[in-house]
Protein backbone atom coordinates (compact mmCIF):
# COMPACT_ATOMS: atom_id res chain seq x y z
CA UNK A 1 0.00 0.00 0.00
CA UNK A 2 1.33 3.68 -0.87
CA UNK A 3 1.89 6.42 1.98
CA UNK A 4 -1.34 8.31 1.18
CA UNK A 5 -2.97 4.81 2.13
CA UNK A 6 -1.89 4.91 5.42
CA UNK A 7 -2.24 8.60 5.81
CA UNK A 8 -5.90 8.08 4.83
CA UNK A 9 -6.16 5.58 7.57
CA UNK A 10 -4.52 7.70 10.25
CA UNK A 11 -7.02 10.55 9.61
CA UNK A 12 -9.87 8.57 9.69
CA UNK A 13 -8.58 6.89 12.86
CA UNK A 14 -7.83 9.94 14.61
CA UNK A 15 -11.25 11.59 13.36
CA UNK A 16 -13.48 8.62 14.29
CA UNK A 17 -11.73 8.34 18.16
CA UNK A 18 -12.46 11.77 18.55
CA UNK A 19 -16.53 12.16 17.17
CA UNK A 20 -17.02 8.47 19.03
CA UNK A 21 -15.82 9.51 22.07
CA UNK A 22 -18.77 11.91 22.58
CA UNK A 23 -21.05 10.69 24.80
CA UNK A 24 -24.26 11.62 24.63
CA UNK A 25 -25.71 9.83 27.85
CA UNK A 26 -23.08 11.75 29.65
CA UNK A 27 -23.49 15.04 28.29
CA UNK A 28 -27.90 14.70 27.96
CA UNK A 29 -27.59 13.64 31.98
CA UNK A 30 -25.80 16.71 33.23
CA UNK A 31 -27.69 19.29 30.97
CA UNK A 32 -31.18 17.74 31.01
CA UNK A 33 -31.52 16.69 34.48
CA UNK A 34 -28.42 17.63 36.78
CA UNK A 35 -26.95 14.27 37.00
CA UNK A 36 -23.45 12.15 35.80
CA UNK A 37 -25.38 8.80 34.56
CA UNK A 38 -22.06 7.97 35.47
CA UNK A 39 -23.11 7.72 39.04
CA UNK A 40 -26.28 6.40 38.46
CA UNK A 41 -27.90 3.40 38.16
CA UNK A 42 -25.22 0.30 36.46
CA UNK A 43 -22.87 3.63 36.18
CA UNK A 44 -22.72 2.59 32.73
CA UNK A 45 -23.00 5.68 30.32
CA UNK A 46 -24.83 4.04 27.62
CA UNK A 47 -28.19 3.96 26.13
CA UNK A 48 -30.15 1.25 28.54
CA UNK A 49 -28.74 2.25 31.67
CA UNK A 50 -29.98 5.90 30.45
CA UNK A 51 -33.12 4.41 30.08
CA UNK A 52 -33.42 2.89 33.33
CA UNK A 53 -32.56 5.95 35.27
CA UNK A 54 -34.49 8.31 33.50
CA UNK A 55 -37.27 6.17 32.04
CA UNK A 56 -38.01 5.95 28.32
CA UNK A 57 -38.48 9.13 26.53
CA UNK A 58 -37.30 11.93 23.59
CA UNK A 59 -33.93 12.13 25.48
CA UNK A 60 -33.30 8.58 25.57
CA UNK A 61 -34.04 8.11 22.12
CA UNK A 62 -31.29 10.49 21.32
CA UNK A 63 -28.97 9.06 23.18
CA UNK A 64 -29.75 5.90 21.38
CA UNK A 65 -29.62 7.75 17.73
CA UNK A 66 -26.27 9.79 18.91
CA UNK A 67 -24.13 6.57 19.90
CA UNK A 68 -25.56 5.09 16.26
CA UNK A 69 -24.67 7.99 13.84
CA UNK A 70 -21.73 9.12 15.75
CA UNK A 71 -20.16 5.56 13.76
CA UNK A 72 -22.52 5.87 11.04
CA UNK A 73 -21.92 9.27 9.73
CA UNK A 74 -17.33 8.56 9.59
CA UNK A 75 -18.12 4.94 8.66
CA UNK A 76 -19.93 6.32 5.36
CA UNK A 77 -17.75 8.82 4.75
CA UNK A 78 -14.66 6.29 4.91
CA UNK A 79 -16.57 3.99 2.66
CA UNK A 80 -16.91 6.32 -0.02
CA UNK A 81 -13.49 7.68 0.06
CA UNK A 82 -11.69 4.31 0.48
CA UNK A 83 -13.93 2.81 -2.07
CA UNK A 84 -13.19 5.92 -4.87
CA UNK A 85 -9.32 5.80 -3.86
CA UNK A 86 -8.89 2.01 -3.34
CA UNK A 87 -11.49 0.19 -4.29
CA UNK A 88 -11.45 -0.91 -0.16
CA UNK A 89 -14.98 0.93 0.98
CA UNK A 90 -15.68 -2.26 3.10
CA UNK A 91 -12.64 -1.83 4.61
CA UNK A 92 -13.20 1.46 5.38
CA UNK A 93 -16.51 1.51 7.17
CA UNK A 94 -15.27 -1.39 9.47
CA UNK A 95 -11.98 -0.09 10.39
CA UNK A 96 -12.98 3.41 11.03
CA UNK A 97 -16.15 2.13 12.85
CA UNK A 98 -13.86 0.23 14.73
CA UNK A 99 -11.89 3.40 15.82
CA UNK A 100 -15.60 4.67 16.83
CA UNK A 101 -16.16 2.45 18.99
CA UNK A 102 -12.90 1.87 20.92
CA UNK A 103 -13.67 5.56 21.36
CA UNK A 104 -17.23 5.26 22.60
CA UNK A 105 -15.10 2.45 25.15
CA UNK A 106 -12.14 4.08 26.26
CA UNK A 107 -12.96 8.05 25.31
CA UNK A 108 -10.54 10.40 26.31
CA UNK A 109 -12.90 13.22 26.99
CA UNK A 110 -13.78 11.09 30.17
CA UNK A 111 -10.91 9.49 31.45
CA UNK A 112 -10.90 6.30 28.99
CA UNK A 113 -14.17 5.04 30.61
CA UNK A 114 -17.04 4.72 28.38
CA UNK A 115 -20.03 2.72 27.56
CA UNK A 116 -20.43 -0.84 25.86
CA UNK A 117 -20.07 -0.02 21.86
CA UNK A 118 -22.87 -2.18 20.90
CA UNK A 119 -24.90 0.74 18.89
CA UNK A 120 -21.90 2.48 18.02
CA UNK A 121 -20.97 -0.74 15.87
CA UNK A 122 -24.51 -1.09 15.06
CA UNK A 123 -24.00 2.15 13.18
CA UNK A 124 -20.99 0.53 11.21
CA UNK A 125 -22.38 -2.70 9.95
CA UNK A 126 -24.66 -0.66 7.60
CA UNK A 127 -21.87 0.40 5.84
CA UNK A 128 -19.74 -2.55 5.66
CA UNK A 129 -22.18 -5.01 4.10
CA UNK A 130 -26.29 -4.24 4.58
CA UNK A 131 -26.98 -7.39 4.30
CA UNK A 132 -24.88 -8.28 7.07
CA UNK A 133 -26.56 -5.60 8.64
CA UNK A 134 -30.34 -6.43 8.41
CA UNK A 135 -29.23 -10.47 9.31
CA UNK A 136 -27.54 -9.31 12.65
CA UNK A 137 -30.65 -6.78 13.23
CA UNK A 138 -33.09 -9.65 12.89
CA UNK A 139 -31.02 -11.67 15.42
CA UNK A 140 -31.11 -8.86 17.79
CA UNK A 141 -34.81 -8.15 17.51
CA UNK A 142 -35.58 -11.94 17.55
CA UNK A 143 -33.66 -12.47 20.80
CA UNK A 144 -34.65 -9.60 22.43
CA UNK A 145 -38.02 -10.08 22.41
CA UNK A 146 -37.88 -13.80 23.08
CA UNK A 147 -35.88 -13.40 26.10
CA UNK A 148 -35.71 -9.62 26.79
CA UNK A 149 -32.07 -9.78 28.18
CA UNK A 150 -30.18 -6.65 26.04
CA UNK A 151 -27.10 -7.44 27.11
CA UNK A 152 -27.21 -11.42 25.00
CA UNK A 153 -29.01 -9.77 22.61
CA UNK A 154 -26.35 -7.52 21.82
CA UNK A 155 -23.00 -9.64 22.10
CA UNK A 156 -25.34 -12.53 20.13
CA UNK A 157 -26.39 -9.94 17.82
CA UNK A 158 -22.37 -8.96 17.27
CA UNK A 159 -21.31 -12.38 17.07
CA UNK A 160 -23.72 -13.19 13.99
CA UNK A 161 -21.84 -9.98 12.02
CA UNK A 162 -18.20 -11.70 11.01
CA UNK A 163 -19.73 -15.24 10.94
CA UNK A 164 -22.39 -13.98 8.04
CA UNK A 165 -20.05 -11.98 6.64
CA UNK A 166 -17.86 -14.92 6.37
CA UNK A 167 -20.71 -16.85 4.54
CA UNK A 168 -21.76 -13.49 2.30
CA UNK A 169 -17.74 -12.98 1.12
CA UNK A 170 -16.07 -9.87 2.41
CA UNK A 171 -13.87 -7.97 0.52
CA UNK A 172 -10.71 -8.81 2.10
CA UNK A 173 -9.55 -11.09 4.88
CA UNK A 174 -8.87 -7.47 7.09
CA UNK A 175 -12.67 -7.32 6.64
CA UNK A 176 -13.32 -10.09 7.96
CA UNK A 177 -10.32 -9.48 10.81
CA UNK A 178 -11.96 -6.12 11.69
CA UNK A 179 -15.45 -7.31 11.89
CA UNK A 180 -14.15 -10.29 14.35
CA UNK A 181 -12.23 -7.82 17.08
CA UNK A 182 -15.20 -5.45 16.65
CA UNK A 183 -17.68 -8.14 17.95
CA UNK A 184 -15.60 -9.56 20.95
CA UNK A 185 -14.64 -6.13 21.88
CA UNK A 186 -18.51 -6.17 22.28
CA UNK A 187 -18.71 -9.29 24.01
CA UNK A 188 -15.83 -8.38 26.74
CA UNK A 189 -17.34 -5.36 27.12
CA UNK A 190 -20.28 -7.11 28.56
CA UNK A 191 -18.07 -9.32 30.78
CA UNK A 192 -19.87 -8.49 33.51
CA UNK A 193 -23.06 -8.30 32.83
CA UNK A 194 -22.60 -12.29 31.86
CA UNK A 195 -21.56 -12.43 35.63
CA UNK A 196 -24.65 -11.26 36.83
CA UNK A 197 -26.50 -13.77 34.25
CA UNK A 198 -25.02 -16.48 36.20
CA UNK A 199 -25.77 -15.08 39.49
CA UNK A 200 -29.48 -14.36 38.27
CA UNK A 201 -29.25 -10.68 38.94
CA UNK A 202 -29.25 -9.57 35.26
CA UNK A 203 -32.57 -7.46 34.45
CA UNK A 204 -34.84 -8.02 31.62
CA UNK A 205 -34.78 -5.21 29.32
CA UNK A 206 -38.40 -3.14 28.21
CA UNK A 207 -39.10 0.15 26.54
CA UNK A 208 -41.86 1.04 29.20
CA UNK A 209 -41.07 4.41 30.65
CA UNK A 210 -39.26 3.28 34.02
CA UNK A 211 -36.33 4.88 36.33
CA UNK A 212 -35.30 1.19 38.08
CA UNK A 213 -31.99 0.67 38.25
CA UNK A 214 -30.27 -2.40 36.55
CA UNK A 215 -27.12 -3.27 36.59
CA UNK A 216 -27.25 -4.32 32.69
CA UNK A 217 -26.65 -1.78 29.92
CA UNK A 218 -25.42 -1.49 26.53
CA UNK A 219 -24.68 0.84 24.16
Amino acid sequence: MSAGFYITCAIFAIAAYLIGGVNAAIVISKLKYGKDIRTLGSGNPGFTNFKRVFGMSPWAVFVMLSDIIKAAVPACIAMIVFGNLYGMGQFGAAFTGLFAMLAHCFPIWYGFKGGKAFMTGYGTIWFVDWRMALIAMGVFLILLGLIKYMSVASCISSITCPIVLAILGPESMAVLIISAVSALLVVVRHAENFKNLAHGTETKFSLKSSSKKSSEETA
